[in-house]
């Protein structure tokens, strides 16, 4: 479409059709897709996303929203269409003492910052706080206190959404219940997240972090699932990692606390085979520990690795299953096939504080994810990459388990269908109702 045939498109924001200008916009985190959009519409405000919507809709143009662009496999892209950026809708509204009103665009970490001057925390936060609000709500959204929880679309009390047919909307659990569910974990396909109410918590002053390491996934294993019946730990994660002498097996675990409430050490570590020799407690701020990929990430500049792709699949299994799945892609893994800093995370988390229909689990009791965190060097190992983690996929689903659809696996439209089963029918209802047609997330699309 040339240029000139968004004249009519007046925005408070900025839109640019400009090739060097929107380059940008035709890449993602993942760095393994690239879909060129005809424009990108930098909005600051609902109405400008209305305009937007409104325009779309009469020009047959395809709009899909980008917030931090932290997608694995071009899911904020728009080929031939409009990339609609809402990085600058990003203040901080109301904080009172159990919720806040923030924009779409703002990141968690800004959010974070804010609420912590009231002493106020989201109760689920991210491993990297450099997503945005509604990147995420868009999603689902794990962390390591998820087992607690949920994730972070289990936490939100309301929604302003703009909807595919450019109306500004407010949903929440009892108010238009069917666009609430439909919006949250649903990538875009029926609204356009402008706005939300987060439920919030005390935050801690203090958090006392322990890692221990094992020599076997077993292990490592074994005590998640003990500590996640105990609850002994506000945050609860593992992570295998390269050694010089093989796989490593590390159990991250956390406990929150404000004096003079401190915890005891001893309890702590009763039975979890911690070696002062070997393993370590540390003693952080809050911030610290909410922040502590920063100094990650710093490193990954330096090495180029934050900016080459990273085709990172992200995967649930049944706790049933967890074990097979594992011991089968660690048969003939090495180092090279994750890349330099590359990482295999795993989450235990009961399925009972799972409640969005749309982030889908496998149905068990307990679930575990398992991410890889894959750094390619060049655009063919990322490809290879990428086929691993289609055969992952496939493995995972033979074993009951599912995908979290941010990751670099390729999904064709049969796998979308299987992914969201039973779910598929009010999606589509959803869709049909609020974007009838069809401007959001084209390329999502399921037919009735």
């Amino acid at each position: 479409m040339p240029e000139q045939s968004f004249s009519g498109l007046r925005l408070e924001g900025n839109l640019s059709t400009d090739p060097q200008e929107i380059a940008y916009a035709a890449t993602d985190f993942g760095g393994i897709v690239s879909q060129i959009p005809l424009a990108v519409a930098q909005v600051s405000s609902a109405q400008d996303v209305t305009a937007v919507l409104t325009f779309a809709a009469d020009h047959g143009l395809s709009v899909t929203p980008r917030g931090q662009g932290h997608s694995s496999m071009g899911q904020a892209q728009a080929r031939s269409g409009i990339v609609l950026d809402l990085s600058d809708l990003n203040a901080v509204h109301d904080i009172s003492d159990d919720r806040v009103v923030v924009d779409a665009g703002t990141t968690w970490a800004a959010l974070l910052a804010a609420t912590l001057q009231h002493g106020l925390t989201p109760r689920v936060l991210t491993d990297y706080l450099g997503t945005s609000v509604g990147g995420t709500l868009s999603v689902g959204g794990i962390g390591g206190t998820t087992h607690r929880y949920g994730v972070q679309t289990d936490n939100v009390l309301s929604l302003d959404v703009v909807t595919g047919d450019g109306v500004l909307r407010t949903c929440s659990p009892t108010e238009s219940p069917d666009l609430f569910n439909a919006v949250l974990a649903g990538f875009g396909r029926c609204g356009v997240i402008v706005r939300a109410t987060i439920p919030l918590i005390a935050a801690p002053a203090r958090v006392r972090r322990i890692k221990v390491y094992y020599s076997t996934a077993a292990e490592l294993r074994t005590q998640q699932r003990k500590l996640l019946g105990e609850r002994r730990f506000d945050f609860l994660q593992g992570q295998i990692l390269p050694s010089d002498a093989g796989w490593v097996h590390l159990l991250d675990v956390a406990a929150f606390y404000t004096s003079p409430a401190e915890p005891d050490d001893a309890d702590l570590l009763d039975g979890i085979g911690f070696d002062a020799g070997r393993d370590k407690i540390e003693d952080l701020s809050y911030w610290e520990f909410a922040t502590r990929l920063d100094e990650t990430v710093t490193y990954l500049e330096s090495t180029g690795e934050w900016r080459s792709p990273h085709p990172w699949p992200n995967l649930f299994l049944p706790d049933r299953t967890t074990d097979t799945f594992v011991d089968e892609i660690m048969h003939d893994l090495t180092h090279a096939d994750l890349g330099a800093s590359g990482l295999i995370l795993t989450y235990p988390v009961p399925a009972d504080v799972l409640a969005t229909p749309l982030f889908r689990v496998p149905d068990a009791p307990t679930i575990f994810l398992v991410a890889a965190l894959r750094f390619a060097s060049s655009g063919p190992i990322a490809e290879q990459m990428v086929q691993s983690n289609r055969r992952w996929y496939d493995t995972a689903v033979n074993l009951g388990g599912t995908s979290y659809p941010v990751g670099a696996i390729p999904f064709a439209e049969g796998d979308w269908r299987n992914h969201l089963g039973e779910a598929h029918r009010p999606l589509a209802a959803a869709e049909a109702r609020y974007d009838p047609r069809g401007v959001l997330n084209r390329r999502l699309k399921l037919a009735p």
